[in-house]
């Protein structure tokens, strides 16, 4: 008769990984990404975790007659940070499972 996979030998695993995906958690929220927009004028700036942490806007485009204009570039810049900072927590997970052949979102990224 032979047995399965040692259960003991899974949950260790588990629990590593959980460890491991913690600490990788804890290292983005502290890694920021910088994303303009109009030529600089506009930056976000999102830590790994995507948490919008900073905005700056250059003075020369606060204009009351072009307001959609600066909400488009503020709009612009965040989802371009969002989308660098997503691209980071991939790959930071893709190597803490790399090889393991686990389905994208088993583990929660925040």
């Amino acid at each position: 008769m032979t047995s399965g996979p040692n259960l003991g030998a899974i949950l260790k695993q588990a629990q590593q990984l959980q460890t491991k995906l913690s600490e990788i958690q804890e290292q983005l929220q502290k890694k920021v990404i910088d994303a303009s927009s109009g030529g600089g004028m506009v930056v976000a700036t999102v830590n790994g975790r995507q948490e919008l942490v900073g905005l700056k806007i250059e003075k020369e485009v606060i204009n009351p007659n072009e307001v959609e204009m600066l909400q488009d570039l503020v709009v612009a810049a965040i989802n371009a940070a969002m989308k660098k900072a997503q691209a980071m927590m991939q790959e930071e997970m893709g190597k803490l499972t790399g090889g393991m052949g686990l389905p994208p979102g088993l583990f929660p990224t925040s």
